[in-house]
Order: structure tokens, then sequence, then C-alpha cells
């Protein structure tokens, strides 16, 4: 039931995004048609944000529509979401384990990083709740295996989804398990990280480093409660053009902020289980105490963090700290089906129902596409000329995107804003201009570009109307417009296709350029490595699979006689 109702709420937030098309907003970007290319796999040298997400998306579409692809994805998002929480309710009652999927999959976590189209962030979150409970008990026979097949969704969903379990992971199994279970997790961790991992190790510019980036992405307030109650209230994101429409008003906002208290305070009262569900349920506390004290770091100390990032680039990871709230989403969850459990107990009925209820009343906008914001729609049928013209040239040489700028708001789109789809719409080698510009204090604030090639291309794009010998010389075989139409021009080139949409220019005599990449063999190998693992885990499993599409985790519902479900 838990699924099923997880099932219905994804229908009810995708709402007009369930038509034919593609649902394109922020970093939400699907293709028609998608290709493995060396960018897939992080070969190209660029930072692989997108490994592996991009090559289960191209893998999946291989075998039904792409926008069909996105769809099965997005929903199985709030079908893993609602399940995977409701399975951490020690109750047998259906209502208590309904509140607790409905709260952990219909909030405004949720709701601003699928506005931020972050849906791989999105999958991990989806099977946290697992995650933690497989992670208190790593130290049981078959628990290294459980945490492999429950992290499944978040290694699928790359870096930012898998570093979030991981933090909460390690949290949850040091309070419950100590130092061996720790060293299980960072094993297991270290593991399934090597897809994105290894790329970004043996990247040619080494790891992006831009410590100046902290208050950028730092949560922010998007209540009356400053920024510390936000992310309290399981809210913060750090864009506001991502927050849902009427969330933050007084009203909504205490109601949210009274619910999360309530919640809250019905876990920690609620703990007498037993020794192992308290320590189970300990673990899983802790896990939340910790997601919040990163996400809120970054906000209360920037330059601390922002001198950690000088000094190890690795601690990156921790700029974008709303996304660390997702631990504490379960905690809040689990203690919103806890506290309709004694309501149930105490023969009030109407409070379990209430509770169930509550998340839809108090963000009512997440439904319908977050009110209409995420629809479908198709790419002009000029993108799929360009790339016909583009890839039957057997001359090589990649491809220059020009407005130089990562973002785009097409009016094909709604003029929803959107990473440019280019670089997974062709198989060449597409530059971007991949450094971030974002509005803080009314003040546009940049992060520096980590494209060793766009850095190179920046340089020519600004002294002026780019010309086609110097692009020649740096590779670039076409250049693409793809808006801002009526201020392209690039000197001395060849315009293949001018359209609403689009403008082609092709530079002859391109000399392909030297690009330092990664090695194939090694990240073949870490791929090898990372499908063996996972295939352990999933046949050494045998009959005892319960855990839906990933195999058992260990429950931390205390053992006792069954009673009627009320």
């Amino acid at each position: 039931m838990p699924a099923l109702t997880g099932l219905g709420l994804g229908l009810a937030v995708l709402g007009p995004g369930l038509a034919p098309g593609f649902v394109l907003s922020y970093d939400m970007v699907f293709v028609p048609d998608p290709s493995f290319t060396p960018m897939t796999f992080g070969l190209t040298g660029t930072v692989p944000r997108h490994v592996p997400s991009d090559a289960f998306v191209t893998a999946l579409a291989s075998v039904v529509p792409a926008d069909a692809a996105q769809k099965l994805v997005l929903l199985a998002v709030f079908v893993m979401a609602c399940a995977s929480a409701a399975s951490l309710v020690p109750s047998r009652r259906l209502l208590p384990r309904l509140a607790a999927g409905v709260c952990y999959t219909w909030n405004p976590f949720v709701a601003e990083r699928l506005l931020l189209g972050q849906w791989a962030l999105l999958l991990g979150y989806a099977a946290l709740p697992w995650v933690l409970a497989a992670a208190t008990g790593v130290n049981e026979p078959g628990g290294s295996r459980r945490l492999v097949r429950a992290l499944v969704p978040a290694v699928i969903g790359g870096f930012a989804a898998l570093t979030v379990s991981a933090v909460a992971a390690l949290t949850a199994a040091l309070v419950t398990g100590r130092t061996r279970a720790g060293l299980r997790v960072v094993a297991v961790v270290a593991v399934l990280s090597l897809p994105w991992l290894v790329p970004g190790l043996l990247r040619p510019a080494g790891m992006p480093e831009d410590g100046g980036a902290v208050e950028m992405f730092a949560a922010r307030a998007d209540t009356p409660f400053g920024t510390l109650g936000s992310l309290l209230s399981l809210g913060g994101v750090w864009n506001s053009e991502t927050v849902p429409v009427g969330y933050g008003n007084p009203l909504s906002a205490t109601f949210w902020l009274l619910l999360v208290l309530a919640a809250l305070a019905a876990q920690a009262t609620g703990l007498r289980r037993g020794a192992e569900a308290w320590s189970a349920s300990r673990g899983i506390a802790a896990a939340g105490a910790a997601g919040f004290a990163v996400a809120a770091f970054g906000a209360v100390a920037a330059p601390v963090l922002a001198g950690m990032i000088d000094l190890w680039p690795g601690f990156a990871v921790l700029r974008d700290g709303q996304q660390y709230v997702a631990p504490l989403a379960v905690v809040v969850a689990v203690g919103l089906g806890t506290a309709a459990d004694r309501a149930a107990g105490a023969r009030l009925p109407l409070v379990p129902t209430g509770a169930v209820l509550a998340p839809l009343l108090l963000l009512p906008t997440l439904a319908w596409g977050a009110a209409g914001d995420l629809r479908a729609v198709d790419y002009p049928a000029d993108w799929a000329r360009a790339r016909q013209i583009i890839e039957d040239d057997p001359v090589p040489g990649d491809v220059l995107v020009l407005p130089w700028a990562a973002y785009r708001s097409y009016p094909w789109n709604h003029d929803r804003r959107v990473l440019d789809p280019l670089p997974r719409y062709l198989r060449r080698r597409v530059i971007v201009n991949d450094a971030v510009t974002v509005q803080r204090a009314g003040e546009p604030v940049t992060v520096r570009p980590e494209d060793p090639r766009a850095v190179r291309l920046g340089r020519i794009i600004a002294s002026g109307a780019p010309d086609a010998a110097a692009l020649r010389r740096e590779g670039v075989r076409y250049v693409v417009f793809d808006a801002e139409i009526s201020a392209s021009h690039i000197q001395r080139a060849t315009t293949l296709l001018r359209s609403a949409d689009l403008v082609v220019y092709r530079i002859d005599g391109t000399v392909p350029a030297h690009e330092a990449r990664v090695s194939v063999a090694s990240v073949v190998t870490v791929w090898v490595i990372v499908g063996a693992v996972v295939l352990w885990s999933i046949l050494t499993a045998g009959i005892s699979l319960s855990l839906p599409l990933l195999g058992s985790v260990r429950s931390i519902t205390p053992r006792h006689p069954r009673r009627r479900a009320e």
C-alpha cells in the first residue's frame, strides 16, 4: 500500500509533466535518443557530476522511449520514498506508516530539489530510509550486502546522492556499531563511488576548487524563521527561483515548523522499543542531527568551509548544504508516523488521518507539476535537423555552444531555465560555459568554469565576436547558437542552418585539438568492479529479498504479537 500511495503522489506531482515530451528544469536535462559518449562516463576531463546517472538514463532509453524513461525515473522516486519511509515506522497499522511515507515524499525538500531538477539526488533520497536501516545493522551477517543493495539508487544518482547517503550511513553506523561498522560503511561507499571518483581524481585539470563560491550555494532563508528555521522545516534551498509557489508565507511556514517539531518530539519520546530498536532509532536520529549540522555549516561558517575547500577541493561536496537535510527528513517522517501510531493506540482515529493529509494541505502547490512549473515539452524540429547535419559530417572537430552561458530560457520551454541540453543531445564533444552565476543579495556571483577547454575558449569569446581562425586552432568544427539567435555571428564561417530556434555554423579546415582524457581502461575497470559488487549483493541475498527493487534491508520494527490494524 505505501508503494501504491507513492505512485499516486508521483502522478499528482508530475501532472502535466506526464504528457508526451520532456520536463526540462534547471539541472533536469533529458534528451531524445541519447547516446553513450565519452562524456557519459567522465572520459572527457570535465567534472563527472553526471556519472553514472547519464549512463543509466541512456541505457533505460534504449529499452523505452527517452521521454517515457524520464517519467519512469521520476515516478520511481516517489514510489521508493513513500515505501522506504513507511518501512521504518514501528507499527503494523497502515495509517501511521502512510503518514511517514507521505511526509517523506511530499515536503519542501522534495519540492525545491525537484524544481531545481536534481532528480539524481532525489533518487538517492528516496532510498535513504533503507540505507539508514541497513547501516544500523551493517555488523550483522549479510549487513554489508544489504547496505550495497540499499545504496544502489544513490549509486545511480552519482556523487551528490551517494555523498549525502554516505554521511548519513556513516553517522548511523558509528552510533550503533562503532568503529567496525563505520569502517564497513566507508569500504562499501568507497567501492560504489568509483565510477565518478576515479574520473574526478584522474581529471587532467585536477579536482575543481573554488572556496569563494561557498556563499553562493549556502542554505538561505525561505521562511520567516531564518536560515536555521528554514532548514529545520526541510527547506532552505540556495536558489530562490526553485521555492514552490506560496511556500514560506508566515501561515504555512508556521504550520510546517510546528509539524516538524511535533514529529521530532514524538520520535524523541518514543524510543522505548527494546534494545535493538533503541539502538537503530538512535543511529537514525544521530544521522538527522549530523545532516542538519552539515546543512547549516556553510550558512553559519562560510569562511571556515571556504578555507577547507582551498586546502582540499574535496570539501566542495559540502558546499550545497541544504541537500544534507535529507536525513533529517527521515527522522521527521518516522516521528510523524510514530505520533500517528500513538494517537491510534489512544483511540484518536482522526489524528492518524490528519497526519497523512497534513503535508498535502500545507504544501498544495507541489501538485500538478508544482503549480504548472513542470510541464512536458518537445524539442523543436530544427534541433533534430542540426543533429543530423553535425553527425553526418565525417570530419572531426568539436562543437562550441553560444551564447556563452550555462543555462538557457527557451521560449519553447515556457522560458523555464534549464542547463544547456546540447552536450547530451549531440555525440560530438560539446563545449559550453560551465561557469554558474547566481544572484545573492541582488548581486551576481559567479563560480569560475571548471572545463579546461571552456577556460581557453572563454578568453577568445571575451575578446569580442569569435573569429573562425581562432576557433579553428582550438579544434572547433561547429558553432551552435541555441538562444539569442538574433545576435549570432561568426566571422568567416559557413552558415548551415538558421531558424528561430537554432543557428549552426561550420568552420572549415579545423584541426582536432589535443585534449587530455581520462584513461578508458581505468573507467572500464571500475565499472566492472562496481557491477560485480552489486551483482554479488543481489545474488547472495537468495530468497530473502523483500526490499522492493533492491533486496532485503534489516527492519528496525520490534517484534511483538500481531494486533489488529487500525
